[in-house]
């Protein structure tokens, strides 16, 4: 449920970014609610928070199958965040520079 929680949150902060029929960009900052924070860490929380859900249902249910759907959504996911934050890093000068990715200190 905390994931699936920081995912809604996450969600939601990107959809107030813009205003209903804008098309300017901005970059994602912690909103009030806490579970956005992770935005400090990466660029892609949503992706961070659904990695961290199937990681822990393959960990709860003990089941190969499982682990390798896991691995597989995170390394699309990653490609698709590393894409996102090359994209941010290239449209806005004052992105933050510690930011990764997908997954806090490394990617």
């Amino acid at each position: 449920m905390f994931c699936e929680y920081g995912n809604y949150s996450i969600h939601a902060a990107l959809r107030d970014l813009r205003s209903e029929g804008s098309t300017e960009r901005k970059i994602p900052y912690p909103t009030g609610n806490p579970m956005t924070s992770l935005f400090n860490l990466v660029s892609c929380p949503n992706y961070t928070y659904e990695t961290v859900l199937w990681l822990a249902y393959a960990v709860m249910t003990q089941c190969l199958p499982v682990l390798l759907f896991t691995l597989a959504g995170f390394y699309q996911m990653a490609v698709w965040a590393i894409a996102k934050h090359r994209n941010y890093r290239r449209d806005f000068i004052d992105y933050p520079k510690g930011r990764k990715a997908i997954v806090p200190f490394l990617l």
